[in-house]
């Protein structure tokens, strides 16, 4: 995908990061001259219309909602089979990124990041839209300081919040009770996931915890989240009181949405500035009016449970909310039937909670929600694997992606890694080798070998070949590769090359002794053959050596030598052909080697026997000639 031009228009550059539905890129809309984030469908999800109507459904969502705390949506289209959302690029961090490297955020960045989420979720909220999946990751952090609110592929209409079998949609750390009980969401729902993430910002940590996401779930339905402060003792009575307010049970207890929620922060915000930083233990000078009713009825609850405390009860209550029942028996009597009504009703929610937890115990374990360990497929073949993983229930998408130890077409990995635990449903992608990374193949031909490793970095150069040649010591003479055959313009990543180097000249040993030629040699690295080779030369004297004869071609290091000794001049005695017949001196003296040449002459005193080798000259017989010299007789005519 990197690199690949988008509906003509948008150029991708590289891989942002990858989520369950779609994968997000850099890249540059050549139209604007500007950088984007192109959230592009996971292939094998477009023919399904659920998903593609979900990902239409986040670009219309979101381009509804104008505000600076929400990441802009540009553009939405399709190219070929692949949709894709055009959105606001900006390069910096996530809230989950902040609270990993910090740990606990102070009372002053909890607010200030809590203000501008609930600015932008506002703006959502008065748009009629849920965004459904508040979460840390789903929070940006611009390096320029702005704070946006990004992912609305999960949003939906305010007014449809039945998401019947949609009920744990979201990220199960910040799913309200109602979501896990009924499957329902509204912009309550939201301001609970608000409430755990400001608790985790204040404490580092999630309130409920588990090594199931059907324990963590069960919490959220049954458990109260505990006090920030509990955790951390810095944090302010102010910022507990949120907490709790936000992440009550009973949806109607909470703000009705980000509105009434921004206000109270805002609220808190100017408290803790005017009083320093803090207030005084207990006040509720800015509690909310429905949490100061629910910590009232809980002071009253647990006064009437105790009949010899009925009177203060009854004396606390009407210092609270005005005149009561000053009848003692008619207090207890109230408290006996609340009491009753109450046990009816706990009744009916455990076993409400025993069907939940049965339901959500089978749906997390052999249901489609349960966790399974995904298999180590390394080294597989791409449909053996493919099998392995759905037969497990998971779905899977392929990618290919270069490897300079698995063979091409063969698998080389997975996301999620093999080992690893993840819910069924979960997309697992399969990545195919497709070989080593080709990469462009410098010419090292005539560098000095040091700068041919740097240049040739990206691969795996073994051991030199030292060469003999005419060229400088230390200069490359060629590159192959593994088959020792030239290397062509581009190489796999990490493949082997052999670098073949000079080792400059074979050194001349003419005219030296046979040890010092021999010692010559053997220091250049070459061998020498205790056989020699003697030839006569006229140049170089009798014993002493005339060159080294090479026995391979080309001559590389340890190869073998040949010393070429002189026997000296080869020197033939001339015969002495005079008296004999033309043509038998002529052939004597060929036969000793001589080329002979013929002069008919007169002989001094008057006419000879003709034919006969008067005298043989230049030079006469008895003298030592190197054979193959030309040697005249003279013949009478």
């Amino acid at each position: 995908m990197i690199g690949r031009l988008i509906d003509g228009r948008y150029q991708v550059r590289s891989r942002i990061a990858r989520g369950g539905m779609a994968t997000v890129y850099l890249a540059t809309d050549l139209r604007l001259e500007r950088r984007v984030a192109i959230k592009i469908m996971h292939g094998h999800l477009a023919d399904d219309s659920t998903f593609k109507n979900r990902f239409v459904q986040e670009a219309r969502q979101a381009a509804r909602l104008a505000h600076p705390n929400v990441v802009n949506v540009f553009d939405q289209g399709q190219d070929s089979d692949m949709a894709y959302l055009v959105m606001e690029y900006l390069p910096g961090i996530t809230l989950r990124d902040l609270i990993k490297d910090r740990g606990t955020l102070t009372t002053e960045q909890t607010l200030d990041i809590m203000e501008a989420i609930l600015s932008g979720l506002s703006a959502a909220h008065k748009a009629g839209i849920v965004h459904r999946d508040l979460k840390p990751e789903n929070v940006l952090l611009a390096d320029d300081g702005r704070i946006k609110i990004g992912d609305f592929g999960l949003a939906r209409a305010a007014s449809a919040n039945t998401a019947t079998g949609q009920a744990l949609l979201g990220t199960i750390a910040y799913l309200s009770p109602e979501l896990v009980t009924r499957g329902i969401a509204d912009t309550r729902s939201d301001i609970y996931a608000l409430g755990i993430m400001m608790f985790e910002m204040l404490t580092g940590e999630q309130p409920f915890q588990g090594e199931q996401p059907m324990q963590i779930a069960y919490q959220h339905a049954n458990d109260t989240v505990p006090l920030p402060s509990s955790k951390n003792p810095r944090v302010p009575v102010e910022l507990d009181e949120l907490v709790l307010w936000s992440t009550e049970k009973d949806p109607e207890k909470r703000p009705r949405d980000a509105k009434a929620f921004l206000d109270q922060v805002l609220e808190v915000s100017r408290h803790l500035h005017e009083n320093g930083g803090t207030l005084a233990v207990g006040s509720t000078a800015v509690m909310p009016a429905a949490l100061a009713t629910e910590l009232l009825e809980t002071d009253r609850f647990s006064t009437a449970e105790s009949n010899a405390e009925t009177q203060a009860f009854t004396q606390k209550a009407r210092h609270k909310t005005g005149p009561v029942v000053d009848d003692s028996a008619t207090a207890l009597t109230a408290a006996a039937a609340r009491r009753r009504r109450r046990g009816g009703w706990i009744f009916g929610l455990v076993i409400l909670l025993a069907a939940l937890a049965a339901g959500t115990g089978w749906y997390f374990s052999a249901g489609p929600g349960g966790f399974v360990t995904i298999p180590v497929v390394r080294g597989m073949a791409p449909e053996l694997a493919q099998q392995q993983l759905e037969e497990l229930g998971f779905e899977v998408a392929s990618e290919q992606r270069s490897d300079v130890e698995i063979p091409a077409g063969t698998v080389s990995g997975s996301s999620p890694d093999g080992q690893t635990t993840a819910q069924k449903g979960t997309q697992v992608t399969l990545y195919v080798s497709s070989g080593p990374k080709m990469i462009a193949v410098t010419d090292v031909v005539g560098m000095p070998e040091d700068q041919a490793r740097a240049a040739l970095a990206d691969f795996a150069i073994g051991d030199s070949i030292r060469q003999f040649s005419d060229q400088a010591a230390g200069v490359v003479l060629a590159a192959t590769d593994g088959a020792g055959q030239p290397l062509p313009a581009e190489y796999g990543e990490r493949q082997p090359i052999t670098l073949v180097v000079s080792a400059g000249a074979i050194p001349d040993v003419a005219g030296l002794s046979v040890d010092d030629a021999t010692a010559a040699l053997t220091q250049a690295g070459l061998t020498v053959s205790p056989d020699q080779q003697e030839d006569f030369s006229d140049d170089v004297d009798a014993g002493l050596v005339i060159g080294a004869i090479t026995q391979t071609d080309p001559v590389r290091a340890n190869d073998p030598m040949v010393l070429n000794v002189s026997k000296g001049p080869d020197l033939v005695e001339v015969p002495d052909v005079s008296g004999v017949n033309v043509a038998e001196g002529k052939a004597t003296l060929e036969a000793a080697g001589f080329t002979v040449e013929v002069n008919s002459i007169i002989p001094e005193g008057g006419w000879g026997l003709p034919g006969l080798v008067v005298s043989s000259t230049d030079p006469a017989g008895g003298e030592q000639l190197k054979r193959g010299s030309t040697v005249t007789i003279q013949a009478s005519l």
